[in-house]
């Protein structure tokens, strides 16, 4: 994209902002994982990811390590569909789940930035970490992760954009189309 997507705009309003916005009811705290460079630009607290250049996977170490809560909601910026309605969901679920990992699949697999993750699974994870792993599925592979398929996130999103997020200018175009009323691409 040329730029952090944390700060791309919708309505006004950086992906960021949006996200901490949809969150602020639902959790205790929000935290940003990411470069320092972004504490200029935020309100929110900022924990610089530790392990830098380990992708999602590393992301979701540096937020569990320092998580107090049991259960972490770990969350792209870059999810602009994402409802309330279902984080809420998402979030109950976890709390009655025995499970470690409490994430959706879609018909392409997994969505790990938009899960639920037990704080206890933090040292687990940057074992991995260390011995190469970086992708996602790889470093959750062993724990109990409970998948929530699509029969269960589609009565939230029926037109299925609930974890389509913007990677190109022409996701972006489309994500302002749908919230501004824009030209639609």
């Amino acid at each position: 994209m040329g730029m952090d997507k944390a700060l791309l705009t919708l309505g006004g309003q950086t992906f960021l902002a949006r996200a901490a916005q949809k969150l602020a009811g639902l959790v205790e705290q929000i935290s940003v994982i990411g470069p320092a460079s972004l504490r200029a630009e935020l309100t929110l607290p900022v924990i610089e990811d530790e392990r830098a250049g380990s992708g999602p996977l590393g992301g979701i170490a540096t937020a569990l390590g320092g998580a107090e809560q049991k259960w972490n909601l770990v969350l792209a910026c870059d999810l602009p569909y994402l409802s309330e309605e279902w984080l809420r969901y998402l979030i109950a679920r976890a709390l009655t789940s025995s499970a470690e990992v409490v994430m959706p699949a879609n018909e392409n697999g997994w969505e790990p930035l938009c899960a639920m993750y037990h704080r206890s699974i933090a040292a687990k994870i940057v074992r991995k970490l260390d011995r190469g792993v970086r992708r996602v599925t790889e470093g959750l592979d062993g724990l109990a992760v409970e998948i929530l398929p699509p029969s269960e996130w589609k009565k939230f999103d029926p037109d299925g954009r609930l974890f389509k997020n913007v990677n190109t200018p022409a996701d972006y175009a489309e994500a302002q189309a749908f919230f501004e009323g824009g030209p639609n691409p």
